[in-house]
């Protein structure tokens, strides 16, 4: 129950091929990728900075 298969991906991907077009698609998942990106980039930069302030024994 609840999981995706192979045919809700499918339509998943047609519906947004209809609402974004194929030119749109691409610069969509850039902005995407940029976004995961600085995410990582940032829970990154919070566990550097905690693991800094954290005494070592």
């Amino acid at each position: 129950m609840g999981g995706l298969g192979a045919p809700e991906i499918i339509l998943i991907i047609i519906a947004i091929l209809l609402l974004f077009g194929g030119k749109k698609i691409p610069e969509l998942m850039r902005g995407l990728g940029k976004g995961v990106k600085e995410f990582k980039d940032a829970q990154n930069g919070d566990n550097a900075a905690a693991s800094e302030e954290k005494p070592k024994l």
